[in-house]
């Protein structure tokens, strides 16, 4: 009973039939209000004007006609003698031809560049990647420690234990809840900023970042037609312009336009024209496709009746036989109309829509009066109406905070290049060169990605080129997020790597996007960068520390498995100080970020992980043998083997925690940078459960002594050796290879 259906003429007659009953070679009807049902080939059209937005994003109506055309068009969806599923008729008549239907219309084919697969973003790309250095490592490290510990001790079940207390020592289990919670949270102060996170991998993303490809109307621009100015013959700005403007508008009873209501955005106007008590409408003119124009008889106080003629500037100046500048009335000469038609031209050249506003006085009747269109000859031009979809007043000031986040915006419009360099222009992005759909249309994949990158703006473009060029940009190393609204959108949201969109946005834009803002603002975006890189800067962290630490120490028991004539570690102590190490860093979520670490695109470098675990790790391991050496020399280790083991597992749980401070910042620990007071007092906890586990009840249950009371001081010179020689490790690092 509710499904959609179109009209069709078979066997002679005009029947409605569903949708999916239709086939290549009908013939359908198609009347103002319609959807067009499939893709189709216009046949006869008579004043037809569709509404393309859901494949163009573009509001205005286009005019359809059914003449051929000569040669290939640039963009499908310019062709004049084409329609397409999903379009609607917003006037006019037209009979047409099936030619596709389904998955092969162009709507369809959207459909089929939104399903499928999901695509590897750079967030799971850096996951994988550390995931596996991790596995590399395990796969080197654990079958070491355990054929070295079985060749020397000849007890192969307890080297097979051991080691695999090292396989579980050197994985960062905490990763999942690290890398979840710090996703959750970032999740919920970006739902405070009015972005809302649907899927919690993209705010890393977000924050890695670095090229925003995004539609002009709706985000550069208010998204609606807004009356920017009422101008005489001669250019000047003209208040009876707008007061005739208004009227016309006014008193018009047919289909208001986007342009109409932009004029009677002016509210003020009934109140200082006082409308009801000055006039009274006599008759109206209506709007036909063929005169592109409508006029709207009133009648003043005085008795005059004014015929107020608005429509398409060539169609109204042919009528006009003078022209109003200045209050006075003059003939319209060749070079006045010419003035008229380069003022209009520039107009144009700046993006605005332009409309012409003429009028003609006459006596008024003593009977209700008919007029025709015959009436509308020999007109005044009183002037001109332009029209501009206006770039938004937070746009150029978040475009510079973006920018100063080294963020590059580039725009995709599907719009034509001249309405484009204009809004850019306005809002301070370079619009000096512009890479055209038609353009895109003759190159490969590779071509494309060769040049993408010299480009800012790119116009007139089709859904399907607006995805090419993302891929593009990818192809080049970049992290492209794309901002979009609406269906024809739905494809570049989909392959970006994040996908941005609003809440106002067409249901399949949103079901595309991994980000929804709650306001169509650059601004709102740009505090989402902030934060996605403040929660990726905590991932980081852990990655750095869990990782580098945990590869420190069992570089360490790979050496004292070669020369101790025992275990270095119990697989329980191994597993107990791996715990309390992991408890330690569960408020690393709740960390401070430097601000240095927030001005610029932050991406997985497994190189930049593999080179930083390699070199810190083993200075961890040069204060772990100093243990050793102190242990074995100075108390006695050799004869006392549960005294090693305290003391290891003392001053390993000490340094990782300690490690946890100086490798959380790029500046210098405690002085430079602190870390939040949940982070500084989980930090304190574990050591002091640390201590008492040695001295608890529990004490002999895990195989720990009491520690001698010169160990701490020891111990005290060993800690202080190691945060100095990591600092300056660090910052070499930092210095040579300029790391993040």
């Amino acid at each position: 009973m509710v499904s959609t259906h179109a009209t069709v003429c078979r066997d002679g007659k005009d029947i409605e039939v569903p949708l999916k009953m239709l086939v290549p070679g009908d013939l359908i009807r198609l009347g103002a209000g319609d959807m067009v049902p499939a893709d189709v080939r216009l046949l006869v059209a008579k004043d037809l004007f569709l509404n393309q937005a859901s494949l163009t994003g573009e509001s205005m109506p286009i005019e359809k006609t059914a003449a051929a055309v000569s040669g290939a068009n640039d963009n499908p969806l310019d062709a004049p003698n084409v329609c397409f599923l999903g379009t609607n008729v917003e006037s006019g008549t037209a009979t047409a031809m099936v030619v596709c239907t389904g998955d092969k219309t162009s709507f369809g084919s959207l459909a089929s560049h939104i399903t499928g697969q999901e695509i590897s973003t750079s967030f799971d790309k850096g996951i994988n990647g550390f995931t596996w250095l991790m596995i590399r490592f395990i796969l080197v490290m654990v079958p070491a420690v355990f054929i070295i510990n079985g060749l020397a001790r000849h007890n192969w079940l307890e080297a097979f234990l051991f080691a695999l207390a090292v396989a579980v020592g050197l994985t960062p289990e905490m990763l999942p809840m690290i890398v979840t919670v710090n996703l959750s949270k970032g999740a919920l102060v970006m739902s405070r900023k009015k972005v809302i996170v649907k899927r919690l991998n993209a705010i890393q993303n977000f924050g890695a970042m670095d090229v925003l490809c995004t539609d002009k109307t709706g985000t550069l621009t208010e998204g609606r037609i807004v009356l920017e100015q009422y101008l005489d013959p001669d250019g000047h700005s003209s208040l009876k312009v707008l007061d005739y403007a208004y009227l016309n508008s006014y008193y018009h009873t047919g289909l208001k336009n986007l342009m109409d209501e932009a004029i009677l955005k002016h509210e003020e106007l009934p109140a200082s024209l006082n409308i009801r008590e000055q006039f009274r409408k006599i008759d109206e003119i209506p709007f036909d496709f063929i005169r592109k124009r409508m006029s709207v008889v009133v009648e003043e106080l005085s008795g005059l009746n004014i015929l107020i003629c608005k429509g398409a500037v060539e169609g109204v100046m042919e009528l006009c036989s003078f022209a109003e500048v200045n209050g006075e009335i003059q003939a319209i000469l060749p070079e006045q109309r010419q003035h008229c038609r380069e003022l209009v031209a520039a107009l144009n050249g700046q993006g605005f829509r332009v409309v012409a506003l003429a009028y003609r006085k006459m006596p008024g009747a003593t009977d209700d009066p008919v007029y025709t269109v015959k009436d509308e000859s020999a007109l005044v031009l009183l002037g001109f109406l332009s029209f501009l979809d206006p770039p938004k007043e937070s746009a150029t000031a978040a475009l510079a905070k973006l920018a100063s986040l080294k963020v590059d915006v580039r725009i995709l419009t599907g719009d034509n290049e001249i309405i484009t360099a204009c809004i850019c222009g306005k809002v301070g992005v370079p619009a000096d060169r512009f890479l055209l759909g038609p353009q895109i249309e003759l190159m490969n994949d590779e071509e494309l990605t060769a040049v993408v990158m010299d480009y800012r703006v790119f116009a007139r473009l089709a859904p399907i080129h607006k995805q090419r060029i993302i891929r593009a940009f990818q192809r080049n190393g970049h992290v492209t997020g794309f901002m979009g609204d609406g269906i024809n959108d739905a494809p570049a949201l989909k392959v970006a790597d994040v996908g941005i969109s609003v809440n106002s946005a067409v249901d399949i834009a949103k079901e595309s996007s991994d980000i929804i803002l709650l306001e169509n603002s650059l601004q709102v975006l740009e505090q989402g960068v902030s934060e996605g890189r403040r929660v990726f800067g905590n991932i980081v962290k852990y990655i750095r520390m869990a990782a580098s630490s945990n590869f420190g120490n069992m570089f360490s028991v790979v050496g004292a498995s070669a020369f101790l004539p025992y275990l270095p570690m119990l697989p329980i102590q191994v597993l107990t100080n791996n715990l309390l190490y992991d408890f330690s860093q569960t408020a690393i979520p709740t960390d401070n970020v430097d601000a240095d670490w927030l001005v610029k695109p932050r991406k997985w470098t497994i190189s930049e992980l593999r080179r930083f675990i390699l070199v810190i790790g083993p200075v961890s391991s040069i204060f772990d043998y100093a243990t050793f050496f102190v242990l074995w020399h100075f108390f006695d280790a050799q004869h006392n083997p549960a005294l090693f083991h305290t003391g290891w597992f003392i001053e390993s749980l000490f340094s990782q925690t300690l490690i946890i401070h100086i490798i959380r910042t790029n500046k210098i620990p405690f002085i430079e940078s602190r870390a939040s007071w949940p982070l500084t007092l989980t930090s304190l906890i574990i050591v002091l459960v640390g201590v008492w586990l040695t001295i608890s009840p529990l004490a002999t249950t895990l195989g720990f002594v009491r520690l001698p009371a010169a160990f701490w001081g020891w111990l005290a010179g060993i800690l202080v050796g190691y945060v100095a020689l990591t600092q300056v490790v660090k910052n070499w690092l930092q210095k040579k290879y300029n790391m993040q």
